[in-house]
């Protein structure tokens, strides 16, 4: 079986942006059907829409957070302080590996948004960008932290 890393890296090839290429790939967990959740992860690619601030890799990793274990209820501060130290937790992870959560610092660019149009995918696009490794390691982040809270929940029913 693909993990969700691979399969996460694999939907970026295809063309999907890193937000959609993390999102999606949990759609098993979520329980969102796909177009939803390509349809609420798709303006998050490129740093925001290719304003080039949050890595839409994170951003995809902060929303399968969210479905999985987000809270509801605006007055539950509890549960509110729990969730922003959880997504906390998840970006120092990732910034620990590589440096940064900010688009155009992990792929080396100026501040400031690009373009509007996307660019072509080719192979010297791949070659030139971390973002398929990018979006592999939030996948990984995020599998690990599930995994976790699964086997602490497998346990705290066995004891």
């Amino acid at each position: 079986m693909e993990n969700y890393s691979e399969k996460a890296m694999s939907l970026f090839k295809q063309g999907y942006n890193c937000s959609q290429a993390v999102f999606l790939a949990f759609c098993d967990k979520t329980g969102l059907d796909e177009v939803t959740a390509l349809k609420i992860s798709c303006s998050f690619g490129g740093g925001m829409g290719r304003l080039r601030e949050v890595c839409g890799a994170v951003t995809g990793m902060f929303m399968v957070a969210g479905m999985l274990y987000g809270y509801s209820d605006p007055k539950d501060n509890i549960s509110k302080t729990k969730h922003y130290k959880l997504i906390q937790e998840l970006a120092d992870k990732f910034k620990q590996e590589n440096g940064s959560i900010i688009c155009h610092e992990l792929l080396g660019l100026g501040a400031g948004a690009d373009k509007p149009v996307p660019e072509i995918r080719t192979d010297d696009y791949y070659k030139k960008r971390p973002c398929v490794e990018l979006v592999g390691f939030a996948s990984k982040i995020m599998e690990e932290y599930i995994k976790s809270k699964e086997e602490e929940n497998e346990n705290s029913i066995t004891c």
